[in-house]
């Protein structure tokens, strides 16, 4: 619509109050649906929201005069952003053993706390698909170490309108709404990925924020604030597609859309653990990780093979090889938008390549036969990325130079 798409984010507070309205709206449903009691839009993505919370974290320290807590804590089935994250923010990262459960080991975070921890990272449910039994003990044993606790909400479709965040002890935390209130991702982008927070770190949140005085809306302005993370006020075509979303719902779409996640998950789970491994043997949450290495150890044929080959099959693969500590990982998140139809024919999928690894494995390591392309050399196009087209005169001349050089 144009009132929403061509507005200027330079027009006078006065001219787009109808703007306002959305934020200030979006700012309090995600309060309440995570259990916080102030939130930012500003960040541009979910990565970018987790590095605004820990700056926040270290701000929050800061100001107190404790600036030697310079720990942050991470568990081994963190993603990739969390330990990045926290060395970007300039602190050092101790990564924290799963239990044979697949939760966190409670005697390796007794173990690392100490005087200098300036908090705790952690995803719930887990990148393992797992809910987290001793959340209340870990927050506990965070803030009594003097720590705070980040949540990554990379997985709060598995939680929304059932269970908040903040009830779990999380301080801070980030919301991808490309994750749980539908707002594009990828090519479809941008990102979006507001901040929430208790109230002890709203001072240090990015501003402005949106507040209402009577009936009108304006930005508002803390001293405390890390600053600016996002020039103007975030993605705001997200924000009304966000804001959309959750008012269309209400409370009990949302919930549904936690229940039907979980059921989707557990579907595949149930149908798929008699022939792939499933480290964890437990009821999972949104996500199921299960494994190939049985597949792998009894044929030769690999995780990656398996889902190069589900491209012959029309679907797009699952993450692989993720979380690390999961060998031969397929880590599947069917969300709650998937019909049994489609599940089913997954699960048909899967279960056909078990077969064909063992009747004819040489077929599936070759997989995909469908694809204009079939098997790139995908480490050599990560270290040495070719970003621009050249003519074959001087791809011949760069490389007969490159090898003179060398």
């Amino acid at each position: 619509m144009p009132g929403w798409a061509h507005i200027h984010p330079y027009l006078p507070e006065d001219c787009v109050q109808g703007a306002l309205l959305v934020q200030h709206g979006l700012q309090d449903m995600l309060a309440e649906i995570s259990g916080m009691d102030a939130v930012s839009l500003q960040p541009a993505a979910g990565a970018h929201g987790e590095f605004t919370g820990i700056l926040m974290i270290r701000a929050y320290h800061r100001s107190r005069g404790d600036a030697d807590r310079d720990i942050i804590l991470v568990p081994d089935s963190a993603h990739g952003t969390n330990p990045a994250t926290a060395a970007a923010a300039g602190f050092k990262m101790i990564s924290l053993k799963s239990s044979k459960e697949g939760g966190v080991d409670l005697d390796a975070l007794e173990g690392a706390l100490s005087e200098r921890i300036a908090g705790m990272m952690l995803t719930v449910p887990s990148t393992l698909g797992l809910f987290e039994p001793d959340i209340l003990k870990i927050s506990k044993m965070v803030h009594d170490a003097g720590g705070l606790m980040y949540g990554d909400g990379a997985n709060l479709n598995a939680l929304v309108g059932h269970i908040r965040p903040g009830d779990l002890g999380f301080d801070v935390m980030h919301i991808n709404l490309h994750k749980t209130f539908t707002t594009p991702h990828g090519g479809g982008g941008p990102g979006s990925g507001p901040v929430a927070c208790k109230a002890i770190l709203a001072p240090f949140l990015p501003s402005p924020t949106v507040e209402k005085k009577k009936d009108k809306f304006s930005f508002t302005y803390s001293e405390k604030s890390i600053g600016r993370v996002k020039n103007f006020w975030g993605n705001f075509g997200m924000h009304v597609r966000a804001y959309t979303y959750i008012r269309h719902l209400g409370l009990p779409g949302l919930q549904r859309v936690s229940e039907d996640a979980i059921i989707n998950a557990n579907y595949i789970r149930a149908n798929l653990s008699g022939t792939y491994h499933l480290p964890y043997d437990r009821i999972c949450m949104h996500e199921v990780v299960l494994s190939g290495k049985n597949i792998k150890q009894a044929t030769g044929v690999r995780t990656l093979d398996i889902a190069k080959r589900l491209i012959d099959y029309g679907m797009h693969p699952p993450t692989v090889y993720f979380p690390l500590i999961v060998e031969e990982a397929l880590m599947i998140e069917p969300t709650e938008t998937e019909s049994k139809e489609t599940l089913d024919a997954f699960i048909h999928a899967m279960k056909e390549i078990a077969r064909e690894a063992k009747e004819d494995p040489d077929m599936v390591r070759s997989a995909p036969h469908t694809t204009e392309l079939s098997r790139l050399d995908e480490v050599t196009a990560a270290r040495e990325p070719n970003l621009r087209w050249r003519r074959p005169d001087e791809k011949a001349k760069g490389e007969a130079d490159k090898a003179k050089a060398s």
